[in-house]
């Protein structure tokens, strides 16, 4: 067949030769037709338009509630005025001061031992202060804790002795020199509870320990039913560490300080070892 018999041949047949027979193209099916699109639901379209998010007006109305009230509880909470001396002893300045003392001669033997001295008021915060203060100094059962404090915080105060006793300290009121000796010294009001934490508890000649009835520094509902829990929880406290229970009617008598004479002391256990001037 010449090239022109091919070229009038049907444009559905083609021969598989020149002298074949004419063969019909396999027939192609159609490609299947494409799903259609979802749709977004008009939900989706308040959330997305564009790829980009926008909330509908309840989630916001919802957010918002939901926002003025932790707003309004974290303002109740830092209104206090014990949140904010917190925060400030935290992170700006603590109400007491330590010093390491490397040998102090407490009862006068001549033998020194590593001790700390803490001087100023208990804080609301001074329980994790004492405790950094303990582990910097690194003092070990045996060491001492010389005091020289006004008072202030009765939980802290309480909490730090218990630190004492479970460390193994010794207590003393009094504060040191380089040379390692020690001077006499004032502890009042909470800071009894701090000298009560020590297992041994030296009277240095000349030191002062003063008791008086706890105040409170906010307004208190039930003042009765406070006092009876302050005083219980004191009395317990003191039991605990091995100090007679009259010192709470000592404390009980007067919202003054009152001193207590070295005898006094000492009949109560609050004082376990007196040290004679030397």
């Amino acid at each position: 067949m010449s090239v022109d018999d091919r070229q009038d041949e049907g444009p559905g047949l083609h021969r598989a030769s020149p002298t074949g027979p004419r063969i019909v193209p396999p027939r192609q099916e159609p490609p299947p037709p494409m799903p259609p699109r979802p749709q977004p639901s008009r939900r989706a379209n308040a959330v997305f338009s564009h790829g980009v998010f926008r909330p509908s007006v309840w989630s916001v109305v919802i957010f918002v509630l939901l926002l003025s009230g932790v707003g309004i509880r974290a303002y109740r909470d830092l209104s206090q005025p014990s949140t904010w001396d917190y925060w400030r002893e935290t992170y700006v300045s603590a109400s007491m001061t330590a010093t390491v003392v490397p040998n102090a001669d407490i009862d006068g033997s001549g033998r020194g031992r590593r001790a700390l001295a803490i001087s100023g008021r208990i804080g609301t915060a001074s329980t994790s202060w004492f405790r950094d203060q303990l582990d910097k100094a690194r003092l070990s059962a045996g060491d001492a804790v010389l005091l020289s404090s006004g008072g202030g915080a009765l939980n802290q105060a309480a909490l730090m002795g218990e630190i004492i006793r479970k460390r193994g300290l010794v207590t003393a009121v009094g504060t040191a020199g380089p040379s390692g000796q020690v001077r006499p010294a004032s502890c009042a009001s909470a800071c009894v509870l701090v000298f009560a934490g020590g297992k041994t508890r030296y009277g240095i000649h000349g030191s002062m320990l003063g008791v008086h009835r706890f105040t409170y520094s906010t307004p208190i509902d039930d003042p009765v039913a406070e006092a009876q829990r302050i005083q219980g929880m004191v009395l317990g406290y003191m039991t605990d560490m091995g100090v007679s229970s009259t010192i709470v009617e000592a404390m009980s008598q007067t919202s003054d300080i009152r001193w207590l004479t070295p005898k006094e002391a000492l009949a109560i256990n609050l004082v376990t070892t007196p040290v004679n001037p030397h």
